[in-house]
């Protein structure tokens, strides 16, 4: 129940960020939430399924350059262009899943890495139509159906974000806590145990693949409209090491936890890049501290608080009584 109400009021405080912050403020705050959804699409597979990618940037790359490619060539509103764009990427995540998954363990993580290698070269061979190392920018914010302008402001923006990443925490927990996530932990605690119980493993990890790669996809359709640019580097292997460490920092397994790990890294590498030249050995150290010290990331320490607070029965001015009395 606690962590239901923690929910509702970051929910509630997104929803005023607008009104209490400046422009300049409010795009940090952009990015960080986009890249929140980028950390629960990988949460799906490392911390549910336990399927470890190093290549999780293709999802964000697909989505972004898909996005840009429709915004730029055809006249459709933006979300239309969103989900036009997300949908060719879970198209061609299908491919993907199937020779992925027919590897498992650091053959696994590898073939990941792989794809997204694969991706990078694709843009240069493609450059034509990709812009090659130039990548492809002046991509347009369009207005939404009917003419509407709302999602050409910043706040305005802001809001459509906010309404992707809720929705698809909604829709991952949901997943989640299925019969279908219940067999997504069967495979994560006893894959073999899980086949033996008549369950086509393969065929469970295929669907979650997929479906990391859709809202990972989702997180590089609205970085697309928002920066007005694409580049290369949206591929490369550092996005998807930056965005296991949010995983892993926010609190694998928990869908919200990488959310928050996201925000902060984001918000902590901006501040202190603007603080010191040394920026990457305080985070890295940050890093550290959290895989040593607190293994369950943010949202553990959140909720171990939360439940230190709740009253152990007992321990009352009855309980104090009882324990007199005996």
């Amino acid at each position: 129940m606690r962590e239901r109400l923690v929910i509702a009021l970051i929910v509630a405080l997104l929803c005023i960020i607008p009104l209490l912050v400046p422009t300049f403020t409010l795009t940090l705050i952009i990015e960080a939430l986009i890249f929140g959804l980028f950390a629960m699409s990988l949460d799906l597979m490392v911390g549910y399924t336990r399927l470890h990618s190093f290549g999780h940037a293709a999802a964000y790359g697909l989505g972004a350059y898909s996005t840009a490619l429709i915004l730029l060539h055809f006249n459709l509103p933006l979300p239309i262009g969103i989900v036009i764009g997300v949908a060719i990427s879970i198209i061609i995540a299908v491919p993907i899943a199937w020779i992925c998954t027919k590897s498992t363990g650091v053959s696994f993580a590898m073939l990941t890495l792989a794809f997204a290698q694969l991706g990078y070269a694709m843009i240069f061979r493609f450059k034509d139509f990709t812009g090659g190392s130039d990548g492809i920018g002046g991509i347009p914010r369009p207005a939404g159906p009917f003419g509407l302008d709302f999602f050409q402001s910043k706040s305005g923006y802001f809001y459509l974000v906010v309404f992707c990443l809720v929705g698809s925490y909604l829709l991952c927990r949901a997943i989640v806590t299925s019969p279908f996530g219940a067999v997504l932990a069967g495979i994560r605690e006893n894959e073999t145990k899980t086949r033996a119980l008549g369950y086509n493993t393969r065929a469970y990890k295929m669907s979650v693949v997929i479906m990391a790669y859709g809202f990972g996809s989702l997180a590089g359709a609205l970085y697309t409209p928002f920066a007005g640019f694409v580049a290369p580097e949206l591929f490369v292997w550092l996005v998807s090491g930056r965005v296991l460490i949010m995983v892993i920092i926010g609190g694998a397994g928990t869908l919200i936890g990488p959310i928050l790990g996201g925000i902060f890294f984001m918000l902590l590498e901006q501040q202190l890049s603007e603080v010191t030249q040394l920026w990457p050995l305080i985070f890295g150290s940050t890093f550290i501290a959290f895989v040593m010290l607190a293994p369950d990331g943010i949202w553990g320490l959140l909720t171990k608080h939360f439940r230190s607070k709740r009253p152990v029965p007992g321990d009352g001015e009855d309980g104090g009584a009882s324990r007199a009395a005996s």
